[in-house]
């Protein structure tokens, strides 16, 4: 494929990602709880709401992966456009704050279509470049999910003299129409598999290609550095602000180091990935999860905010290698035409660990404090790395 039609393809996905991870970002970040809040739901039904959309990701990210293998890219595509673009319209007609689990759930299906559909035809379509090119992907919607919560917050403050519930109406039509160029673009998209070329899709399909994955250690071991590490990004976005806000710093410190965070992430996927694409990914998902740890295993020590910065930096950089190493490492070992099945099932996996992060962290911190809990990130860490040592071990 040529150099130009190659940056053309590449540019076409990120602008997609950048506009979808935009729009669902800005439809909960930071709108969701207080309008939900306004709707009337308690601080119990605000949690639930906010913590459904993962689910769909780990619902249904291996099933559209092993769908898309069959019938092509550009159908899950499309159908994720679609609910882009139709789901910010649904939270205008809410009277009752419990329809605003459904439609999370709902508006949830579009992320777990979308990344593990583009991640496996970026695979498809760039077989030796597919980590660099996923990395820049992948930098394109922190992007897109960096500029979210301050255009939000933005849109709620400028139309906050207005009655009721207007200033969410806003955001969630600004979400709508970032969503329409997806669509379009989506229904653009050209595929190498056309009507006469798909193939039938039967439950074996799902549960033979769930074995298949399931069968190969290397995989296993990808998929629990790709959890532990997501398990861990979710206790730390969740409890570091608690945690920094109960030492005396202020909320733009606290903006600063996760701001920083994102940045380091988007600047560095794309360099990692050219690393895993070029040299075996083990050692760098290993580096990662050892950085990872290590960095969580330092938080509940430091009270200074310029070295939690440091800290929230390596944290990024351990992050950055690990995942988007494991995404090139599945890709490599999966088995022909099961690229999307097993980016997908590696996709529910990363859900999984991402719920049940703040939960599990949560309740270890209520019980014994911020030093058990951060520490038990440290420890699951060193358990993944020796996991996937292990198992690269045995596959040589």
């Amino acid at each position: 494929m040529g150099t130009d039609v190659s940056k053309k393809i590449i540019w076409y996905f990120c602008v997609i990602g950048l506009f979808a991870i935009f729009s669902t970002s800005i439809s909960k970040n930071p709108v969701l709880p207080l309008y939900a809040g306004s709707l009337g739901a308690d601080e119990t039904l605000i949690g639930i709401i906010c913590a459904i959309s993962p689910i769909a990701g780990i619902i249904f990210s291996f099933p559209v992966g092993v769908i898309s293998d069959k019938l092509g890219r550009r159908k899950l595509l499309i159908l994720s456009g679609l609910v882009i673009v139709i789901a910010p319209l649904l939270y205008l007609i809410v009277s009752d704050p419990l329809w605003l689990i459904p439609i999370r759930f709902f508006h949830g299906t579009a992320t777990a279509t979308l990344s593990p559909v583009i991640s496996s035809a970026i695979a498809d379509k760039f077989g030796k470049q597919k980590g660099l090119l996923i990395g820049t992907y992948s930098s394109s919607t922190l992007i897109g999910r960096t500029l979210a919560p301050l255009i939000g917050g933005a849109v709620i403050t400028l139309f906050a003299f207005m009655p009721a519930d207007f200033s969410y109406h806003a955001v969630y039509a600004v979400a709508f129409l970032a969503g329409v160029p997806v669509l379009i673009l989506t229904l653009l998209f050209k595929d190498s598999k056309t009507a006469s070329t798909a193939e039938k899709i039967r439950v074996s399909d799902f549960t033979k290609s769930l074995a298949a994955f399931l069968s190969k250690r290397d995989l296993r071991c990808t998929s629990a550095a790709q959890m532990i590490t997501y398990f861990c990004f979710g206790a730390f976005e969740t409890f570091l602000p608690v945690y920094l806000l109960a030492n005396g710093a202020d909320a733009w410190q606290t903006g600063i180091i996760f701001g920083v965070q994102v940045l380091v992430l988007a600047l560095t996927k794309p360099y990692f990935g050219k690393i895993a694409d070029n040299k075996n990914p083990v050692p760098q998902i290993i580096l990662g999860l050892i950085l990872t740890g290590v960095s969580l295993a330092f938080v509940s020590f430091i009270s200074n905010i310029w070295i939690m910065l440091g800290i929230s930096i390596i944290f990024g950089l351990g992050m950055s290698m690990t995942t988007v190493a494991a995404n090139v490492y599945a890709a490599d070992k999966a088995q022909k035409n099961q690229v999307g099945a097993s980016l997908g099932a590696l996709s529910s996996i990363m859900d999984i660990g991402h719920s049940s992060g703040p939960l599990v962290t949560g309740i270890i911190i209520t019980v014994f404090g911020y030093t058990a809990g951060f520490g038990l990130c440290f420890v699951l860490s060193l358990i993944a790395a020796i996991y996937v040592i292990i198992g690269a071990r045995t596959h040589g």
